[in-house]
C-alpha cells in the first residue's frame, strides 16, 4: 500500500475515494478519526490520508488526483444552484449534488 493524498478536511479525503473507486481503484482511509490527538501529534500526522491498495494503479490514481486539484485551476467555487461554497476538489456540489460547471 502508498500513500497517494492526505487533507486536512475529510470529505475532500472522501470525496477524492469516491472518484478513484468510479474508476475502480480501490484505497483506504487511514487517521480518518486522529484529529483528536491534535496536541499531542503534530498537525499534519493528524490529518486523514489516502492509501492506494493497488501500488500498479499508481500512475493512474496520481493523475485522477492531479486531474481533479488541476480542473478548476485549484479555486474554490460556488454552486450555481444552492450558492454553497466547494473545495477545488469537488466535482460536485456536496450539498445538493450539483455538477461543477
Amino acid at each position: 500500500m502508498k500513500k497517494i493524498f492526505s487533507h486536512e478536511n475529510r470529505m475532500i479525503v472522501f470525496n477524492m475515494k469516491n472518484l478513484l473507486q468510479a474508476d475502480g481503484i480501490e484505497t483506504v482511509v487511514v487517521n480518518e478519526f486522529a484529529a483528536g490527538g491534535v496536541g499531542d501529534l503534530a498537525t499534519f500526522d493528524t490529518w486523514p490520508e489516502l492509501w492506494l491498495e493497488d501500488e500498479s494503479r499508481l500512475a493512474e490514481a496520481e493523475a485522477i488526483l492531479r486531474d481533479v486539484q488541476t480542473n478548476n485551476g485549484g479555486r474554490s467555487w460556488f454552486c450555481r444552484q444552492c450558492q454553497e461554497q466547494n473545495e477545488a476538489a469537488f466535482q460536485i456540489c456536496w450539498k445538493c449534488g450539483r455538477a461543477f460547471e
